[in-house]
């Protein structure tokens, strides 16, 4: 099976409630999230399983995400009516595939993967777990157990997903009989893939560099203000470099018909970096209010949320369940019939 009976192709995706959403999340992940909910058959992962891998000593924190992160996800046009939107943990296949798949997949290859050692050495050794090894393995089982065709991602998860279509070629080789069991999913990037943050780094939580959904519009302000331009600019008057200015980036996420102004009076220097700022400012807040006020009506309804997380995570179940059958039958676990 490669596509629904509808004939939509089938696109996979998850975060994991580990903190606030913010721009980068909008931009690079939840508007492709929003179009694919009405053009495919889209599966959106609460990864609360993943979230262990880095923040198991504080499950709570894990657990009051959920519902914040997900009335991100509707603010921003992710619609539950024709998309799925499920609790990994949820979902027992998913661990039980998991373990079969284990089975099959050299240490070698999790081994590689370049964010294992990276993020170690980032965040120290206590998250050198079998479970933070295994993170890769647990993403491809995400997908495979819906049989994802796409699956929408950053930049920093391609190497991710590319073991993970080594782990289905792998799989249908030794138990397809010349069928296609798994699917080899296929990445999508955005077209901002890399959102700056306030420094000039990636936009992140761990980097303290964000702008949240959640912000005010004086917060948010403030941040904007905050942010790193180009260098050598130094006052109103000296020519500047929009191409390696962060803030300049960010204009084609907010107002796209601003941009050839905003670079050309850049470059000569008729535009200071502070009057830049507030100008972005005011048009980041304007596009994000809509946004924002969504997400505060979903937030102030928690019931609703939990009923959209409940109903998608039941029909999740349900699919689930067959493809875990057909891999239980590939692997002569249980019999063909």
């Amino acid at each position: 099976m490669s596509s629904t009976a509808a004939n939509r192709p089938r696109v996979m995706a998850g975060m994991r409630p580990s903190g606030l959403v913010h721009l980068g999340h909008l931009v690079g992940v939840l508007t492709q999230w929003a179009n694919y909910s009405g053009s495919a058959d889209a599966f959106f992962e609460i990864a609360d399983l993943h979230a262990y891998t880095t923040d198991f000593d504080d499950p709570a924190k894990i657990r009051d995400a959920r519902n914040e992160m997900v009335a991100a996800w509707l603010a921003a046009g992710v619609d539950p009516r024709t998309s799925t939107i499920f609790l990994q943990s949820g979902i027992p296949q998913i661990s039980e595939l998991q373990v079969l798949l284990a089975m099959i997949t050299p240490l070698s290859w999790l081994e590689r993967v370049p964010t294992f050692k990276g993020q170690i050495e980032a965040l120290g050794q206590q998250i050198a777990t079998y479970g933070f090894l295994g993170y890769p393995l647990l993403q491809l089982c995400d997908i495979a157990i819906f049989r994802g065709e796409y699956v929408p991602v950053g930049r920093d998860q391609v190497a991710h997903l590319e073991l993970g279509r080594e782990i289905v070629r792998r799989f249908n080789y030794l138990y397809g009989d010349g069928r296609e069991i798994l699917i080899e999913p296929q990445a999508t990037l955005s077209e901002f893939p890399d959102v700056p943050g306030i420094d000039g780094r990636k936009m992140s939580k761990s980097y303290d560099n964000a702008i949240f959904i959640s912000d005010d519009e004086e917060t948010t302000t403030r941040k904007v203000r905050a942010m790193v331009t180009d260098p050598l600019k130094i006052r109103r008057g000296d020519p500047g470099r929009p191409e390696i200015c962060p803030l300049f980036a960010l204009w084609r996420l907010v107002n796209p018909l601003k941009v050839d102004g905003v670079a050309a009076e850049c470059r000569s220097g008729a535009l200071g970096c502070v009057q830049d700022k507030t100008d972005f400012a005011e048009q980041l807040n304007a596009h994000l209010r809509p946004l924002r006020e969504r997400y505060t009506m979903y937030r102030g309804d928690p019931a609703l949320v939990e009923r959209i997380i409940a109903e998608g995570t039941a029909r999740a179940r349900d699919i689930a369940a067959g493809v875990l059958a057909d891999v239980k039958r590939a692997m002569k676990l249980t019999s063909a019939l």
